[in-house]
């Protein structure tokens, strides 16, 4: 399905559908910590009912279903839906997983003890979602927003690796991230009030073939590109890692979250 958003690499359009592949093989690289502090705040564990929007290839539910909680993904791309649905019953996991945009969510109000979204959020119609996810909590119930991103500023390979999604793609807006709390938009303060925010640095491990995989399964790339583009920016920056990264290395990112709670 394609995506056009106009504050978004300039109005290009783009298809999470064409790099599903790419996104279940190398996007699943948030480290334990990453969830952990979520637990530690009593979320999305056993007794709880979750809704995960933006689920992609399921990464959240399926990294955090060993605490006990019951879990459904939606998310608009039916081919990120059909990759979610196969990875999680070749590990015996019983998650549910819809096609749906945040937007069209349908469940009875009340529905939902915990809402995540991560690494989605900026591409929702705040107007709809916020009063709709509203409703679909349970009184005290909370929405998690996550997002995690590296920082081209300050790792050269990162730096590097952006720099050349850029060549290709020069209307990607999706780089150049800084430090930042996570937007939470004017109208979320009529239901929801900040519970608690978090903002801290982490590394991530990578080879050359998986930080390759995961920058191609990017939005400036392989949601974005013709074939032969992608095919062509992939050699390149594989030879532009055998020259200035060793064979595994890590990427600083920076980590963020932020829980509201409904009044």
């Amino acid at each position: 399905m394609n995506i056009i958003k106009n504050d978004i690499d300039g109005g290009k359009s783009f298809d999470w559908g064409r790099t599903s592949a790419d996104y279940a093989k190398y996007r699943d690289i948030y480290p334990p910590l990453f969830f952990e502090k979520i637990v530690e705040r009593g979320l999305c564990v056993k007794g709880q009912r979750v809704l995960d929007l933006g689920t992609g290839t399921g990464v959240v539910p399926r990294s955090m279903y060993k605490y006990g909680a019951e879990w459904i993904g939606s998310d608009v791309s039916e081919n990120q839906i059909e990759q979610a649905k196969s990875i999680a019953e070749s590990e015996n996991m019983k998650i549910d997983f819809i096609v749906s945009a945040a937007e069209d969510i349908d469940f009875p109000d009340e529905y939902f003890d915990v809402i995540t979204a991560c690494q989605c959020f900026f591409y929702f119609d705040y107007d709809v979602v916020i009063p709709k996810l509203a409703k679909l909590l349970k009184k005290g119930g909370r929405l998690v927003i996550l997002f995690m991103a590296w920082l081209p500023d300050e790792d050269f390979v990162a730096g590097k690796s952006e720099q050349l999604v850029l060549k290709y793609n020069p209307e990607w807006t999706g780089g150049g991230y800084t430090r930042k709390p996570i937007f939470v938009p004017e109208i979320a303060e009529k239901y929801f009030e900040t519970e608690n925010r978090d903002i801290y640095d982490i590394m991530v491990p990578f080879t050359r073939e998986s930080w390759n995989g995961r920058m191609k399964a990017c939005r400036g790339i392989g949601a974005s590109l013709s074939d032969k583009e992608v095919a062509a920016w992939e050699k390149e920056h594989m030879e532009m890692l055998e020259k200035i990264a060793p064979e595994s290395f890590e990427i600083l990112h920076s980590a963020s979250s932020v829980i509201l709670i409904k009044k």
